[in-house]
Parts: structure tokens; C-alpha cells; sequence
């Protein structure tokens, strides 16, 4: 079928593409920075002619800071699905994020309560739906450890993460777009739960950068994480590759 991936140029939407156009799909990659399918979700220039003729639509699109979250995820997301409803659409996948709706109220934490408005959006939307959740990234992590080296410093906290690499939440979408709309919630998982400080550990051995270990409390905007609200002892699909074995193949 025809597929068009909002945010395929991303970190998920260029998999998620590969994943689509491995399966025989025909894809449109649209993004602001698409050479052939420019979009903006915060105006909806170009949704139009991109989504014509297009049976699904992927929704992998990003917008950080609050401004660029309303405009891109929720307003962008309104835009978006009045489209997908003009031009024919039947089957629109939108991802977010594992435990968003129990951080959403947590100081810090605005991008996830942003994402919880998106899905609920989508979900009154007029557009029949699958949501996919996933865990945090391997390369979201990779960039956290890496940023915090750059200091000398090691995050070590005790909370319990879940991480999942890109390409098996990238199969369960294309999955989910080849199922048709199922109007829930999918969770995407890693294959394991550790915490952020052992994550921590696992990176430096793997990187050979040796860093302090600073404590940080899950206190504040962090319970609700130290709690366990960002994994899932029991997802829909749980992936195969582990942090260790994702650093060990980036940094070989």
C-alpha cells in the first residue's frame, strides 16, 4: 500500500521507512526537511499533496520545547487527521511513549503531557487509529551518557529504565500498519529493565569512558520514574536487542 511517514527523516521515522519499504509498501518520507515530501505540521503546508492517494499514515513527528509541542504534536496532530479524512486515509499510527499519562504532572516533564494530549487526539479523532508506545530509545540514552561525559560526570540514579532499539519499534509499527487499525494502545519494550545507573555503567565499559558517578535522588519530578512509570513488565512486543549489545555494535 501506499504509506506516507510523517517525520521520516527522524531518528524512528528513517527506520520505520526502511521497515515500511522492506515489506513491498510504496512511502512517501515527508518531514520539513523531506527533498521530495515537505511537510509542516505547525502550519499544514504540503499534508495535502503528500497524503493524497495514501492508505495509512505514520506519525513518528517530533516538537520539543512547549511552543514547538503544541504546534507540531497537537495542533499539528488536529491538522494532520483533518486531512487523512478529507483525502480517504483509513488507517492512521501515531507514536508515543511507554507511562507518558503517569509523568505527564511531573515538573520537567512537559514534552510527556504533551504527548498524552496528542493521543487523546487522536483517539477523538475522525481517522481509525493504533497508537504505539515505546520505551526510551538506545541512541536517547547513548546521547544523555554521552552529553553528561563531556562535564567529566556519570549519571547514577536509581530508576528503572527499559530501553529498546529503534529498528524493533520500527517493526512493530510497520506490524501495526499492516494489521489495520485496531483502535488501542500498543507497548513496544526492551528486552530488559535496568537502572539508569547500571545503564550508566554499561555505557562507560563499553565506551571506555570512565566518568564520576553522581548520585541524583528520584525525588520531585523524578518518583513517578524511580516508581517505575516507564517501563512495562508485560508489553505487546518486547524487543531483542539489549543496551549492551546496541553499544557494543556502535562502538566496535
Amino acid at each position: 500500500m501506499r504509506v506516507a511517514v510523517i517525520g521520516g527523516t527522524g531518528t524512528l521515522g528513517s527506520v520505520v521507512v526502511a521497515a515500511l519499504q522492506a515489506r513491498g509498501h510504496e512511502v512517501r518520507r515527508a518531514s520539513r526537511s523531506s527533498a521530495s515530501h515537505p511537510v509542516d505540521l505547525s502550519t499544514g503546508a504540503g499534508l495535502r499533496e503528500v497524503l493524497d492517494g495514501c492508505a495509512a499514515v505514520v506519525d513518528a513527528s517530533n516538537g520539543f520545547g512547549s511552543k514547538a509541542a503544541q504546534a507540531v504534536l497537537i495542533d499539528g496532530s488536529r491538522r494532520l487527521l483533518e486531512v487523512e479524512s478529507a483525502v480517504g486515509v483509513a488507517h492512521h499510527v501515531v507514536v508515543s511513549i511507554v507511562g507518558c499519562d503517569k509523568v505527564q504532572n511531573a515538573g520537567g516533564f512537559g514534552y510527556y503531557r504533551a504527548k498524552v494530549e496528542q493521543e487523546e487526539v487522536v483517539r477523538t479523532g475522525p481517522v481509525p487509529w493504533t497508537l504505539v508506545r515505546a520505551t526510551q530509545f538506545h541512541d536517547l540514552l547513548d546521547t544523555l551518557f554521552a552529553g553528561a561525559a563531556k562535564v567529566g560526570i556519570r549519571p547514577s540514579v536509581e530508576a528503572p529504565l527499559q530501553p529498546v532499539d529503534v529498528g524493533d519499534v520500527a517493526h512493530a509499527i510497520a506490524d501495526a500498519v499492516d494489521s489495520g487499525p485496531l483502535g488501542r494502545t500498543l507497548a513496544v519494550a526492551g528486552p530488559q529493565v535496568a537502572s539508569l545507573r547500571d545503564l550508566g555503567r554499561t555505557w562507560s565499559v563499553a565506551t571506555g569512558r570512565r566518568r564520576l558517578p553522581v548520585r541524583v535522588p528520584a525525588w520531585g519530578p523524578l518518583r513517578e520514574v524511580g516508581a517505575g512509570a516507564l517501563v512495562d513488565d508485560d508489553p505487546d512486543v518486547r524487543g531483542m536487542t539489549t543496551f549492551a549489545s546496541w553499544l557494543k555494535a556502535r562502538y566496535a
